[in-house]
């Protein structure tokens, strides 16, 4: 009867473990996805489609007007990109889900051209002295390094990286990403169809 007692709260720990975890958002504001797509569902060999985690809970926001720099050096704010629907994705050289995704920003910025501009923000302090080595490492064909060294985006947002943030023509926040993306993937083509 003791050993009972004694086990008695240590159960009741694990019945309630699960109750202080924040509850999701409305479904339609906030979806995570983590399975693969139907169609690669049979090929075991295959893996699985990365697909971060979507929020659409700021949608219709305007871009914030911080001032960043662009591949010259010069200063640019997003404000410079509206007309056309813009992908910023906030990422960092130190990040390695940031370094996994960028092969496919890079093959998603070259498929799209001028339909689709993407912006890719280092959030590194170091700027120009770390993302250049790297982006003469990685010879990427479509992507150029955009700088952020006093990192206002990703404190100005309050988010983790990576983050990736769609802006329709008018500069209007239509939905933004957390976590690794596939940005090549099925699942990325349907989000990004929303910029209008």
């Amino acid at each position: 009867m003791r050993s009972t007692i004694a086990l008695l709260p240590a159960l009741l720990a694990l019945g309630c473990a699960g109750c202080d975890r924040p509850k999701q958002a409305d479904g339609q504001a906030t979806e995570t996805m983590t399975a693969q797509s139907d169609a690669d569902a049979g090929n075991a060999s295959d893996a699985p489609e990365r697909i971060g985690t979507i929020d659409r809970t700021h949608r219709g926001e305007a871009a914030p007007d911080h001032a960043f720099l662009d591949p010259a050096g010069k200063p640019v704010t997003l404000a410079a990109f509206r007309g056309k629907p813009l992908l910023l994705n906030l990422w960092a050289t130190w990040c390695a889900p940031c370094v996994r995704e960028m092969p496919t920003l890079d093959r998603l910025a070259a498929r799209q051209g001028d339909a689709l501009q993407v912006v890719v923000l280092s959030q590194d302090l170091e700027g120009a002295a770390k993302v250049g080595p790297f982006f003469d490492k990685a010879k990427f064909t479509a992507l150029k390094p955009y700088l952020d060294p006093e990192v206002r985006f990703s404190t100005g947002y309050g988010v983790n990286l990576p983050t990736t943030i769609l802006y329709d023509a008018a500069g209007k926040e239509v939905w933004r990403v957390s976590g690794d993306m596939e940005w090549d993937g099925e699942t990325a083509r349907a989000w990004l169809a929303e910029a209008g």
